[in-house]
């Protein structure tokens, strides 16, 4: 298992791959942004935007890949207010279930925290489902939780769910 940072030309030739992984976490219940009947077209095209996003310099990728490719995902993302220069988020953390219960999250979420470091920020923040497998990885990991919002978003079946907010000092 490796986990790297994927440079602005490799990011928008792998969104089919990450499109896998997206399809495979949302198929398996995931509250990731995406809904029930995400189709192929929609996941590359969303990937294909972060891939933009890649190109544009601000936000970083990271995969985590195994003997079957790309496994897992993270991606720390630069508060966009001027006001907030010392600030990312981590957002779209996924692994896919074939590669779930092997460090993967952990492993993409410290090669994170390690290029916010590096970029010089000093707060970071995240969501996730309220008592998720996630929520459990990030609190091992030091992170403190700073509340709980109900009813915050849709699992892809429809059902609503709380999420809880996270930040960890860099």
């Amino acid at each position: 298992m490796i986990v790297r940072r994927l440079l602005p030309e490799e990011a928008r030739a792998a969104a089919r791959d990450l499109a896998e992984v997206l399809m495979d976490c949302v198929a398996g219940g995931a509250s990731i942004g995406f809904m029930a009947g995400l189709t192929r077209a929609e996941a590359e095209g969303f990937w294909k935007g972060v891939a933009a996003g890649v190109h544009g310099g601000g936000r970083t990728l990271f995969v985590a890949e195994d003997d079957d490719g790309i496994c897992g995902t993270v991606q720390l993302v630069p508060a966009a207010m001027p006001n907030q220069p010392h600030r990312a988020d981590i957002a779209k953390m996924m692994v896919h279930r074939r590669a779930r219960g092997r460090g993967v999250g952990a492993m993409l979420l410290a090669a994170a925290e390690a290029q916010g470091r590096a970029r010089g920020f000093t707060l970071l923040v995240l969501d996730t489902v309220t008592d998720s497998d996630a929520a459990r990885l990030y609190e091992r990991g030091g992170w403190v939780r700073a509340g709980e919002i109900p009813d915050y978003a849709l699992f892809p079946d429809g059902r609503l769910c709380a999420t809880t907010i996270y930040f960890r000092r860099l």
